[in-house]
């Protein structure tokens, strides 16, 4: 069942999206963009989200009935292509999150690329001082050299 459908159209192709209800919501939204950025992310988490996030679209039948995208299957079949889906996916984004909507996941994902340097440079420094720290004398097994 769809939360508030909404039709949509891609690349002239008709959908249906939907809200997403809340814990399902809380699920996808908070990891989405996280598991999906290169190098980074987790492929797989981010695919198995993809999938999860389409079975709250459609495609619009005859007599106002609808075919949910529930399967990898179903999306393959109903979209004509990664750029496609890229743009559905980013549609259910806009519709579930209201920071997403007027342009405002631009600036958002601008944030984020803004503060991951200064982000990495915390991690990387914290962790060059913990490697840093000696806990002992290095090495114990020459002899001190004599002049």
């Amino acid at each position: 069942m769809l939360l508030d459908p909404k039709e949509i159209e891609i690349d002239g192709k008709k959908f249906i999206i939907s809200k997403v209800p809340a814990r399902a919501g809380r699920r996808i939204f908070t990891q989405y963009i996280s598991s999906g950025m290169p190098k980074i992310g987790d492929y797989k988490l981010n695919e198995a989200l993809m999938d999860e996030l389409m079975t709250y679209a459609a495609i619009p039948l005859t007599g106002g009935e609808y075919l949910q995208l529930s399967t990898p299957e179903l999306i393959d079949n109903h979209t004509t292509g990664f750029e496609q889906l890229l743009k559905l996916e980013a549609a259910m984004g806009a519709y579930n999150i209201s920071f997403f909507q007027n342009g405002r996941l631009s600036t958002w994902l601008e944030d984020i690329a803004q503060n991951i340097p200064s982000w990495c440079a915390r991690i990387l420094t914290n962790s060059l001082q913990s490697l840093s720290t000696q806990n002992s004398q290095p090495c114990t097994n020459s002899e001190p050299s004599t002049p």
